[in-house]
Formats: C-alpha cells, sequence, structure tokens
C-alpha cells in the first residue's frame, strides 16, 4: 500500500509528542469531574473498590482488562546516526535487533533490513547528496505492528510519485538503479512518503511480523 503526502509538519509534530489523552485523568471518558463534597473522597481511591464502569480496559471478570493494556502499548526505539554510507548496514541490524520482540521468521527479517537499507540510502545520496547531515530512524512496535520512519532535513523531493516510479533515479553516476521505493514496497506492507523541498523527507514503513 502506498501513501503520498507533502509537508513534513505533521510528522514532526507525532515524533516530538509525548503526551496522549490517556496521560490525562481528566480526559478520560465517563471520568466524574475533580470537585466533589466536603471531606468526600473520590471513589477511584477507596481501598478495594472495583474500577467505575465504562472506563476502557477496565471490564472484570473477562480478562478484557490485560488485553485493552496489551493493545494500548506501544514500545519505541530512536536512533540518529551521520549520513554516510557505512551507516547503513548499523541502521539496519540495529532495527532487525529492536523487532526480534515480535519472534519473526527469516524471512521477515531479511525484508526489513532491505526495506530499511534502501530507505537509509536513499537519504544519504538523495537526500543529502552524499554531503553531511543527520538521518533520524524511529522504530515502534504495537500488537505484531512495526513501524519503521526514516527521516532526513535534506533537498526534499519535488515530485514523490515519480521518484517512487520504478527504474526512475537522479543519480547520475550510474550506480543507482532506481529501485528503492519499489523494494521497500515489495517487502513491506504499507509505504508512506512525506516531503517537502528545502526541509527533508520522511518514509514511514509498517509490517506485521511473527504472526
Amino acid at each position: 500500500m502506498r501513501t503520498v503526502r507533502f509537508g513534513l509538519e505533521e510528522e514532526e509534530e507525532k515524533m516530538g509528542r509525548t503526551e496522549t489523552n490517556m496521560d490525562r485523568p481528566e480526559a478520560l471518558p465517563g471520568k466524574e469531574p475533580a470537585s466533589r463534597l466536603p471531606g468526600q473522597e473520590p471513589a477511584s481511591r477507596l481501598p478495594g473498590q472495583e474500577p467505575a464502569p465504562g472506563l476502557p480496559g477496565k471490564e472484570t471478570g473477562s480478562g478484557r482488562s490485560e488485553q485493552g493494556t496489551a493493545n494500548r502499548l506501544t514500545e519505541t526505539m530512536r536512533l540518529q546516526i551521520e549520513s554516510r554510507s557505512r551507516n547503513e548496514e548499523f541502521a539496519r541490524v540495529v532495527v532487525a535487533a529492536f523487532a526480534s520482540r515480535l519472534d519473526p521468521t527469516l524471512m521477515e527479517i531479511d525484508d526489513l533490513k532491505t526495506a530499511v537499507s534502501e530507505a537509509v540510502t536513499n537519504a544519504v545520496i538523495h537526500g543529502y547528496g552524499g554531503g553531511e547531515g543527520i538521518i533520524y530512524i524511529e522504530a515502534s512496535v504495537c500488537g505484531r505492528e512495526l513501524t519503521v520512519t526514516v527521516r532526513d532535513t535534506g533537498v526534499g523531493i519535488p515530485d514523490i510519485p515519480k521518484a517512487m516510479e520504478p527504474m526512475f533515479t537522479t543519480d547520475r553516476t550510474g550506480e543507482r538503479s532506481g529501485m528503492g521505493f519499489a523494494f521497500m514496497e515489495a517487502f513491506m506492507d504499507q509505504v508512506e512518503v512525506r516531503s517537502e523541498v528545502g526541509r527533508g523527507t520522511a518514509v514511514t514503513m509498517k509490517k506485521q511480523m511473527g504472526g
């Protein structure tokens, strides 16, 4: 599945976000206001009392509480590397090691490594033109799904659909085949590209693993 978006504001906001609605008690659906009668203890703090009905993931007697909690858990890894070709192998090994918690097959690991290699190489060659820069890599696991984002702050892509066409490349040395995005789409379940000229490119890839 392919998704093309222009502009990086949403990606930068997402990678910098640290608070969710679940972090704020007042945002929980069905929760009573904080005000109460003088001397009255909040219902949720009475010893031994069951959680109030209606709160997400808090039903009792069926095991749905544990399942609901597990579905919300997300583990995240962040990595910054210099834009150098020799760091490509390091990046794919680190992401593969992080993904190992999903108990993936050897084929799934090979697919992941190839996709990450292509994304990092694109950032080195096309994003920074072989020059200096930082490549930002974020990997997260939620359930059985692995999400990997490779982002640079390089020149950006003026025409994303054209850049994603097989055999298309801006490399004039003849060393690049123009199959980078094609490999990513072949080996991952979903590929999304955000880019803005002069600000950089973010490639987000998703894959179900170990299922």
